[in-house]
């Protein structure tokens, strides 16, 4: 599809002058395409505002044109000292390209552009170019999380920023500037959480043993009037094996998967009537040798039939508010038989300790066939997985859905 021609207000200032061209003869198969790349100079201009000093305004586009009718562009490519790349668009016919991503500012580029004269011989023409500093900005700062570590398969990344970005547009300038890389490679969205928040997964769960690289590349672009990008620390995090637990509270049964095989089943209680289990899939957040739990930091008064206060050990924390996989000694009469606990996975200290050693943070605990709730998808840990996937697109600002509104606050009591 052809592309529209750059028509903004601003006089276009050309950047680099017209030379006179110097066609290099083909190789000696007279093959034209083999030949070197004569200086292209004088078929192409690049053009875009300038400022007082010779520093080209990154708020404006890019463009570089084809002058007459004996040449076409065939690619360009502009990059910055620090690697980054400028998204563009080439019309059709080779006539036009123009930049679509936005230029950082107080930054070096190199340009270079690909033509072919009609003959089909290839040319090239290098341009450097800077771009002028913004006047006192406003910086949108980026945290990456977790912290650097090996993780299980189900953690997903997560970007918080030091203030709120609402307009959809730029959001989407922020999610563009936002990388993720794994080896193995595969498909992932960011999805917005908040204002102020977004989280990043693949389709499935992270591939076994993966490395994952998250970087910004948002620093000095410009995201709106005096708000710029700042500089953000880059993340490296790996993943160990794929460790699954499915949690079957009609069955009383917890059974425990590395990579797809079955290597252990427990018997449980998990939450009884008026205390169900949140059914869905749940990302481990911590793990806690030693827990005080406490009823009323749930809501239940002291005193009253379902109050409690007990020291719990070996517990691996799966929500915000209080739901674990913990021994239970108290209930090894129920664990395989009955649900009796206060909403969280009970089994015995041994069972306990052995799941405790051999999971770790990030891995999946999937609760099926309980009657409780279905997991919060973001306020109440990592209940990600929980969003089908077609719904965690809509989540990304570079989609045509509305984005999500923000969630509220995390709340972080114990509960039995």
């Amino acid at each position: 599809m052809r592309t529209t021609p750059y028509t903004g207000g601003t006089v276009r200032v050309l950047l680099a002058v017209a030379l006179g061209a110097t066609v290099t003869a083909c190789d000696a198969d007279g093959n034209p395409l083999a030949a070197t790349p004569y200086d292209a100079a004088d078929q192409i201009s690049f053009s875009g505002p300038k400022e007082v000093g010779g520093k080209a305004d990154p708020d404006k586009p890019l463009e570089v044109t084809a002058d007459g009718s004996d040449g076409r562009i065939t690619d360009v490519t502009a990059v910055d000292t620090t690697g980054r790349y400028v998204s563009g668009e080439l019309a059709a016919d080779g006539s036009r390209w123009h930049s679509t991503s936005p230029l950082a500012a107080g930054t070096h580029y190199t340009v270079t552009v690909s033509t072919e004269n009609g003959s089909g011989k290839p040319g090239r023409k290098v341009l450097a170019l800077d771009t002028s500093k913004p006047a006192d900005p406003k910086r949108l700062n980026v945290t990456f999380g977790p912290q650097e570590g090996t993780y299980g398969v189900g953690r997903p990344i997560t970007a918080e920023l030091d203030q709120p970005v609402t307009d959809k547009g730029q959001r989407a300038i922020v999610e563009r500037a936002l990388k993720v890389d794994s080896v193995p490679a595969v498909e992932g969205s960011w999805y917005w959480v908040s204002d102020k928040e977004l989280h990043y997964r693949p389709q499935f769960y992270w591939p076994a043993n993966a490395t994952i690289q998250v970087r910004s590349n948002l620093e000095n672009i410009k995201i709106s009037d005096r708000l710029w990008g700042g500089a953000a620390k880059p993340l490296k995090i790996t993943t160990g094996d794929r460790v699954v637990a499915v949690t079957d509270a009609a069955k009383h049964r917890l059974t425990v998967y590395k990579n797809d095989e079955e290597i252990k089943q427990i018997p449980i209680t998990t939450g009884k009537s008026g205390f169900e289990t949140r059914n869905g899939i749940k990302v481990v957040l911590a793990k806690e040798y030693f827990v005080r739990m406490k009823s009323t930091t749930v809501g239940i008064a002291v005193g009253s039939a379902d109050s409690y206060d007990l020291p719990v050990y070996y517990a691996t924390r799966v929500t915000w508010s209080g739901e674990y996989v913990h021994a239970a000694p108290w209930s090894v009469g129920s664990q395989g038989t009955d649900n009796v606990s206060h909403g969280c996975t009970g089994m015995s200290t041994p069972n306990a300790k052995w799941f405790f050693d051999t999971i770790r943070e990030g891995d999946i605990v999937q609760v099926v066939n309980s009657a409780g709730k279905p997991m919060e998808p973001f306020d109440n840990g990592f209940g990600d997985w929980n969003v089908p996937w077609q719904k965690w697109l809509q989540g990304s600002a570079l989609t045509t859905q509305d984005t999500p509104k923000a969630n509220q606050p995390r709340l972080r009591p114990q509960g039995l």
